[in-house]
């Protein structure tokens, strides 16, 4: 089946922490051919780092499931969509807020959808409590000359 996007990839992983890193070397391995700066790299890797380890913190909790990433090249454009099928979020618009965390014990910033945010050029968050979060984030790979 042709996909409508000049490439894609899938990757479902366990929610394990000792996942993240592969997660992040693998979405950075696929964009590479997008020829980005070492600079647009570290910030999808970055972006990425975040959207999974929100997964495995919140979304599972104490408990372990499944990750899927989707990445997908458009022209010049990387779209990365990271989701769960977790607890989900309760209120969006306050979990987006700089430092607002659940967590605070385990010493969480807070800060994970405002690195998002800023490490992308857009950034989309949808959850339904009980049945998980999706989160699309997507960056413009700027042309090297």
């Amino acid at each position: 089946m042709k996909s409508k996007y000049d490439n894609e990839m899938n990757l479902e992983i366990q929610s394990k922490s000792c996942n993240e890193a592969f997660a992040r070397i693998t979405v950075a391995a696929f964009a590479a051919q997008l020829d980005p700066t070492i600079e647009e790299i570290a910030d999808i890797k970055t972006a990425v780092s975040e959207a999974v380890t929100n997964c495995i913190i919140h979304g599972y909790e104490n408990s372990e499931g499944i990750i899927k990433i989707n990445a997908r090249i458009e022209g010049r454009k990387i779209t990365v969509e990271i989701s769960d099928t977790g607890k989900g979020i309760e209120n969006i618009d306050i979990a987006k807020e700089p430092l607002y965390t659940t967590k605070a014990d385990l010493e969480r910033s807070g800060m994970g959808f405002t690195i998002m945010e800023s490490f992308m050029d857009e950034l989309n968050v949808e959850s339904i409590l009980g049945l998980g979060t999706k989160v699309t984030m997507a960056k413009e790979i700027k042309e090297n000359n």
